[in-house]
């Protein structure tokens, strides 16, 4: 709906919530940009802020961040800085997606994980309130917060429950003011054809990123370079040195951390941007020797030179995201202890390139259901805790994210985290509920799904199909919004099944919660 509010978003299906949510708030939308989530990014946060600060028609902005890179932490000091120096500046109100992220894991989107020595959800969102946005903890609070906001009320009012407006209020509008797209009079025919991920002859679809253990990654050191690489002796102090990306200059980088203990990684890791046309800077080298607190040997150093020299040769020619180390210092000597490697799959996928990482995957190690789950396209990843009992099934990487996170404030806790991309189909939702079904800790399933790509009506018809079929022993609570919401809801109220159907996000949540607990 033409309106007042500039939205930001890394997540497309939180930007689909939080249109809904300003507009049943009566603020509509000026202009929406989607970074979107990638590791490398085109436009990033600074980028959409400088646009809408700059766009007349926008009065307050939306920002919604996540997990990965540090983005957010850059748009919190440009927003310090626009709060200082601009007299009258708009309104910000921010969320983050991904505070009870699966460490290590990809939550869906490509770059929605958490590399070493970049900074966390939690530490996004202690920036950006310390930079002045008011935080709101799902999206459907961004229409009331924003509204305060515009009218003057204090912030202490802010991220009350939000509008209960009726869906039939929803204004939706195909031709804009802003001309950004073809108007046309009425709501346009939409043909939607169903797309499958390209696959080679003989292999089933493989997940985004390639983890592998560690004793293959330093098969990979050996026959590829001459790194001097080996078993932990128990001698020397261990320091983390890695190839990976800095999302904020889109360039390689050396992270290096003088200390490899996970709670002290994000705080004392440094990283060394590079040109990856013109190589490593030759002054980089020392710089990284004294962050990694080296002796000043030279040979310290120029050992040190060899194996960076050594992984990001390998991170260009296996096109990994992230070759990390753990190194020791022996008699002025640099020796690779320890490693851990990411690859992007998307080389094999689209054109068959480095095949034979994919071979190196040990399956073994890894939960049948999340792979039988990655089969379908879909991103199940089991989170710990015997708490853990609310199984979700949600479309979209950054909606996913969020409904664990909600759900935590709300008291909660989620089994998992289940994304079925962001065009959920019938058969994807079946699948869901017989991955989730799997875990005997599940007590409720809650199903968190905003129609954007994927019709109300089209999800709902699934649900009850899988409901008629699996016939699980455990409730289920649907909460359905977005295109076609409310037929959606009415094929699930009219079922006669024992199904739950609510269209406010907290009330369903509450309902998962309190059945969780029955």
């Amino acid at each position: 709906m033409p309106g007042r509010i500039g939205i930001i978003a890394k997540s497309g299906t939180l930007s689909y919530e939080t249109v809904a949510s300003t507009t049943r708030a009566g603020l509509g939308q000026s202009l929406c940009i989607g970074v979107g989530g990638d590791i490398v990014p085109g436009t990033d946060l600074r980028e959409a802020l400088s646009v809408l600060e700059n766009d007349e028609d926008t009065d307050a902005i939306a920002l919604i961040g996540e997990i990965g890179g540090a983005g957010e932490l850059d748009a919190a000091a440009w927003i310090k800085d626009y709060l200082a120096r601009v007299e009258s500046p708009k309104p910000i109100v921010g969320l983050i997606a991904g505070v009870h992220e699966a460490r290590g894991r990809v939550m869906g989107h490509a770059g929605a994980f958490t590399a070493p020595g970049e900074p966390g959800a939690e530490a996004k969102i202690a920036a950006l309130e310390d930079a002045g946005v008011t935080m709101v903890n799902h999206p459907a609070k961004f229409g009331d917060a924003l509204k305060a906001r515009l009218d003057g009320r204090s912030r202490s009012a802010l991220g009350a429950r939000h509008s209960t407006t009726s869906s039939d209020d929803f204004i939706f509008t195909h031709g804009q003011r802003r001309q950004l797209h073809t108007s046309t009079v009425g709501r346009p025919r939409i043909r939607y054809s169903r797309c499958q991920p390209s696959r080679l002859p003989g292999r089933q679809q493989q997940q985004r990123h390639i983890h592998l253990g560690e004793d293959k990654c330093m098969d990979i050191l050996r026959a590829t370079s001459r790194i001097n690489c080996g078993s932990y002796s128990g001698h020397g102090d261990r320091r983390f040195l890695a190839i990976g990306i800095d999302r904020s200059t889109r360039s390689p980088c050396i992270v290096a951390a003088p200390s490899i203990e996970e709670g002290e990684l994000a705080r004392v890791a440094k990283r060394y941007s590079f040109d990856f046309q013109r190589g490593l800077d030759e002054l980089a080298i020392e710089r990284v020797a004294a962050h990694l607190q080296l002796s000043s040997k030279a040979s310290a150093v120029e050992s040190l030179r060899k194996v960076i020299k050594g992984l990001a040769a390998l991170f260009y020619e296996r096109e990994a995201f992230l070759v990390a180390t753990h190194i020791v210092e022996r008699l002025g000597e640099i020796k690779v202890v320890g490693a851990h490697f990411g690859f992007d799959d998307a080389a094999f996928r689209s054109g068959g390139r480095q095949g034979d990482l994919q071979d190196l995957r040990d399956t073994t190690a890894e939960d049948p259901s999340e792979m039988e789950a990655e089969k379908s396209g879909i991103v199940y990843i089991k989170l710990p805790g015997d708490g853990a009992n609310i199984g979700t099934l949600v479309n979209g990487a950054g909606l996913a994210m969020n409904t664990v996170d909600a759900l935590a404030d709300a008291g909660g806790q989620a089994a998992n985290f289940l994304d079925t991309g962001g065009k959920a189909t019938s058969e994807t939702v079946k699948k869901s509920f017989e991955v989730i079904l799997r875990d005997p800790r599940v007590r409720v399933i809650f199903v968190n799904i905003f129609g954007g790509l994927t019709l109300g009506d089209m999800i709902a018809r699934g649900i009850i199909l899988a409901f008629q079929e699996l016939s699980p022993a455990v409730p289920v609570v649907v909460r359905i919004r977005g295109t076609n919401e409310k037929e959606g809801q009415k094929l699930i109220a009219e079922s006669g099944l024992p199904l739950y159907a609510f269209d406010d996000f907290e009330a369903a949540a509450a309902k998962a919660i309190e059945l969780s607990r029955g």
